[in-house]
């Protein structure tokens, strides 16, 4: 059961999200609140798996909640659901350590997708964001090649996160244990000094491991020819 805190100064945006989670199996929300430091509480008194977090709310925003989050023993995984799709703000949100990063025009079964993602350590990030992520991450490339202290391997499963699989997909991709896998990613995270696998990934399209278009395209697009 993968346990989800709803995080959103709007009551009806969290009544609307409860709803929809609460029909979905496999999902249970332990709770909701309206501001940061309440979020901050209910983290530490609740602990779930998943948060679903608004960016503009009063007091302490979302990226003051996810700065405090670093210094938490509890670390969920968090999904920011904001208004704004502002390429400052969603690069300081996964900065600060959002694993998806989704406007709320999002299609409500791309949230429900988000959450069991999530839950597996995987991102989810809208086709718009995620361009505007991997153009900002662009302006910063250096001449030098940093895949080079990867393996053929460790190559191969950076690509597969850039794809945004989960460890079990990517496992399944290429013959190898989960575990193996999960292996390969903690790894790749140390030997290019990143903290995550939404940082992971968009390296990884930075360096041109996996074609843009394959990353923003939707799974449930047929196939191209």
């Amino acid at each position: 059961m993968i346990r989800v805190l709803i995080v959103d100064d709007h009551q009806v945006v969290r009544q609307g999200l409860r709803y929809v989670l609460e029909d979905e199996p496999g999902i249970e929300v332990t709770g909701e609140c309206g501001d940061g430091h309440a979020a901050l509480e209910a983290i530490a008194r609740l602990e779930p798996d998943v948060v679903l977090l608004d960016m503009l709310m009063p007091g302490l925003d979302g990226i003051g909640v996810l700065e405090r989050l670093k210094e938490s023993p509890v670390r969920p995984a968090v999904i920011v659901l904001t208004s704004y799709a502002e390429d400052e703000q969603a690069l300081r949100a996964v900065r600060a350590g959002a694993l998806s990063y989704l406007p709320k025009t999002t299609a409500v079964d791309r949230v429900v997708e988000a959450v069991h993602a999530a839950a597996q350590g995987a991102s989810v990030l809208d086709p718009a964001v995620a361009a505007l992520l991997v153009r900002r991450v662009w302006s910063g490339q250096s001449d030098a090649d940093p895949l080079r202290v990867l393996s053929q391997r460790e190559r191969e499963v950076l690509a597969a996160l850039s794809r945004g699989q989960s460890n079990r997909e990517i496992a399944r991709t290429l013959s190898l244990s989960e575990e193996t896998a999960k292996s390969h990613v903690s790894r790749i995270l140390t030997k290019l000094g990143l903290k995550d696998r939404t940082q992971a990934a968009i390296f990884g399209l930075q360096h041109g491991l996996v074609p843009l278009q394959d990353a923003l395209s939707d799974p449930a697009d047929p196939p191209r020819s």
